[in-house]
């Protein structure tokens, strides 16, 4: 399962990370992050101790969603180094999300 991220942990797991990290923005509402949902948990397992994946749930935790402008969900972040290096709106196939990661491996 994917990392619970929250406002108050965003900082050290995300931003601190010496790995690259995946962030899913998403919301209990949100029909099209249910079916991300899924695909975040899988790469979660795949890259366990290579990559930090986790989940921010948008409507408990605002401040980094607004600070990155995540205005449409699901909105999934590749952080680097604390730095935005990739960002993917909407659904997309599961190679999307992994391709990422790769890249920065």
């Amino acid at each position: 399962m994917a990392l619970e991220i929250t406002d108050a942990n965003f900082d050290e797991t995300v931003l601190k990370s010496d790995k690259p990290v995946m962030v899913d923005f998403w919301a209990a509402w949100c029909g099209p992050c249910r079916m991300v949902g899924p695909i975040i948990d899988e790469i979660s397992t795949e890259y366990d101790g290579k990559a930090v994946v986790g989940k921010v749930d948008v409507d408990a935790n605002q401040e980094f969603a607004a600070k990155y402008g995540v205005r449409n969900i699901p909105t999934v972040l590749i952080f680097k180094d604390g730095e935005v290096v990739g960002r993917q709106v909407g659904v997309a196939p599961k190679n999307a999300y992994s391709d990422a990661i790769d890249a920065l491996l």
